[in-house]
C-alpha cells in the first residue's frame, strides 16, 4: 500500500487512465464489429460509412497514446482489404 502522498495521488490516476483506455478500446471493438456487421450484410454505402467512422476511431485512439500508431495502420489496412475483398 501506497504510504505518500504523491504515490496515493499516482494510483488515482492509474485508475482513472485505465478506465478511460478500457473505454476507448471498447469503442474500437464496437466500430470494427458495426464494420464486419455490414460486410456480413453485403451493403456498400454502409460499408463504406462504418469504415471510415473505424480508421477515424482508431486515428484517435493512437493519437492519445492507448494503443501504438502502426497497431491503428495495421487494423486500418486490414479492414480496406476486406471491404475490397467483399466487393469483389
Amino acid at each position: 500500500m501506497a504510504h505518500s502522498l504523491s504515490a496515493k495521488k499516482r494510483i488515482r490516476q492509474n485508475l482513472k487512465c485505465k478506465q478511460l483506455n478500457r473505454w476507448r478500446k471498447d469503442n474500437i471493438k464496437a466500430a470494427v464489429k458495426d464494420f464486419d456487421d455490414a460486410v456480413l450484410a453485403g451493403d456498400e454505402a454502409k460499408m463504406g460509412e462504418t469504415l471510415k467512422v473505424a480508421c477515424t476511431t482508431l486515428d484517435k485512439v493512437a493519437g492519445k497514446g492507448t494503443i501504438h500508431k502502426n497497431t491503428a495502420a495495421r487494423k486500418k489496412s486490414r479492414l480496406s482489404a476486406a471491404m475490397h475483398k467483399a466487393l469483389a
